[in-house]
């Protein structure tokens, strides 16, 4: 009879514990969240970080908008090797870029109908690597941000010619193979899974890509400007790639200007004299002076603020001092403080809400406009270079309604700036160079890569470079400390790790 007793009871508590764990098991299911994210959301958080402008250095190395403060500010503006502001691109590409494309690749390519999806997301991953292996040189490529995918945590750096082959092998198939018969991705945020566009951005970064080899593989650049025009590239601002922020996902420089470093940026004299010199009606659109102003909070906003766009008392920050010796020099010029120097205008072209350019129809009628040049492709130079700056002038009021330019100034500027033979490789590239304002890493790319335009060195005193600029960024000490036999095989092979070595195509 014991017996019987202990086997019933030992029944009755299997099914109470059986029935238990099955409530238990509802209870620790969270019935809300999601369980899989659609890799389409993961490519428009690539998308929306692959907004991203360098202020402490690419912007200030080529002369648009400098700092005279020290500290955390340290870069460009000194020419010297700051390293806990050197890995920014590396850091916000790698992870937020890389990683997700990478992912959205991997995942969407067990699905068949999501063919498009992968291709986008080849294309946008193309763009990132230029960014990265622009600013650094050799970097981990074929195994870079594959830590998820494929447990490679200790990527081995490729070599910058390597990388560039693969980049446009890369972009010619991704942008072939975009299909308008395919699904299409339609939560995408950049084109709203518009095909026609998203090849016209694949096209128009494949022939950056092949520019970009113009001194070191000519015969490599004229075949991918050739495949890139016959693809089809952007040359509207209707077709730009362009990163449209909002107060949820802000603009990271227009961020930054409005917050910490409002009244420590300042557009540069060089690039504020080429603009007042040639009489470009851009200068009103871009910058702004605060009268007046003695200190920062004397730059007061608003319409009621003491801001002025005026052109002629626009005044830009010359190159080579501090916070120190910056005061004698805006006393010598006439100014109240360095605080009346010309800035960016936080209001319009650095908000906030401000959009972020990744290829724009300025920047391929102008790389389209050297091609032609240098008898490439067909069409007519004159002409491409004249639809460059156009691009970029009413490109500047899809920026910002208030920074619009009169289409009558517009044409004035184009009659009275024709391209001249004998000079065509700087006026292309000096205009490559305005019409790739705030879009920091492709000016400092063009400028090392052209030569153009033609900028004074930085005077600073104590610089850490030899040279008259900085070729490339240093690589993170994350890096260093970690992934140590792979990088310094890099630093070997390239022959330093400092701002003086120049990248591959840098010749």
């Amino acid at each position: 009879m014991k017996k019987i007793i202990k086997y019933s009871l030992i029944g009755i508590l299997t099914l109470y514990f059986s029935s238990c764990d099955q409530g238990l098991d509802e209870l620790n299911t969270n019935e809300t969240d999601a369980t899989a994210i659609d890799p389409a959301f993961q490519l428009n958080r690539a998308v929306i970080s692959s907004s991203f402008t360098s202020l402490i250095y690419d912007i200030g190395i080529v002369q648009q908008i400098i700092s005279p403060n020290s500290g955390v500010l340290t870069g460009a503006n000194y020419n010297q090797d700051n390293r806990d502001a050197t890995d920014d691109v590396w850091v916000q590409y790698y992870r937020n870029v890389i990683i997700n494309t990478r992912d959205v690749i991997f995942r969407a390519s067990e699905d068949p109908e999501r063919t498009n999806l992968v291709n986008m997301a080849r294309i946008l991953q193309c763009y990132a690597f230029m960014v990265l292996t622009d600013t650094y040189g050799d970097i981990p490529y074929f195994e870079g941000g594959k830590g998820y995918t494929e447990g490679v945590f200790l990527p081995k750096y490729d070599t910058q010619e390597s990388i560039y082959d693969d980049i446009i092998q890369e972009l010619a198939q991704a942008s072939a193979a975009l299909s308008a018969s395919g699904k299409i991705e339609t939560a995408d945020v950049l084109y709203g899974g518009n095909i026609d566009q998203w090849k016209k951005f694949g096209y128009s970064l494949l022939l950056r890509a092949g520019m970009r080899l113009s001194e070191v593989n000519p015969t490599k650049a004229q075949q991918a400007a050739q495949d890139a025009l016959a693809g089809g590239v952007i040359l509207s601002n209707g077709d730009n790639a362009v990163v449209h922020h909002d107060a949820n996902y802000p603009n990271g420089a227009g961020n930054t200007l409005n917050a910490t470093e409002a009244n420590n940026y300042y557009l540069t004299e060089p690039f504020v004299n080429f603009l007042k010199n040639s009489n470009d009606p851009r200068l009103a659109s871009i910058a702004v002076t605060y009268v007046g102003a003695t200190s920062g909070p004397q730059q007061v906003l608003g319409p009621d603020g003491n801001g002025s766009n005026d052109p002629a008392i626009q005044v830009g920050m010359p190159l080579g001092h501090d916070n120190n010796t910056i005061a004698d020099v805006a006393a010598n010029l006439g100014l109240a403080s360095f605080y009346e120097f010309a800035q960016c205008d936080r209001e319009r072209l650095t908000k906030r809400t401000a959009p972020g350019w990744l290829v724009t129809a300025a920047q391929t009628n102008l790389l389209l406009a050297e091609a032609a040049h240098r008898n490439w492709i067909s069409g007519v130079a004159g002409d491409y270079f004249s639809d460059g700056i156009r691009a970029h002038m009413v490109q500047l009021g899809l920026h910002d309604a208030d920074a619009a330019v009169d289409p009558a100034d517009i044409q004035s500027y184009i009659d009275a700036n024709p391209l001249i033979s004998g000079s065509e490789l700087e006026q292309i590239n000096t205009q490559y160079w305005v019409g790739s304002f705030l879009n920091s890493s492709e000016a400092f790319a063009n400028f090392r890569r052209s030569g153009y335009p033609d900028l004074p060195p930085n005077p600073f005193p104590g610089q850490d470079i030899s040279g008259d600029f900085i070729n490339r960024l240093t690589y993170p000490n994350s890096e260093i400390s970690v992934n140590t036999a792979n990088v310094n095989e890099a630093i070997s092979r390239m022959g330093g790790d400092n701002l003086d070595v120049k990248v591959w195509w840098a010749k």
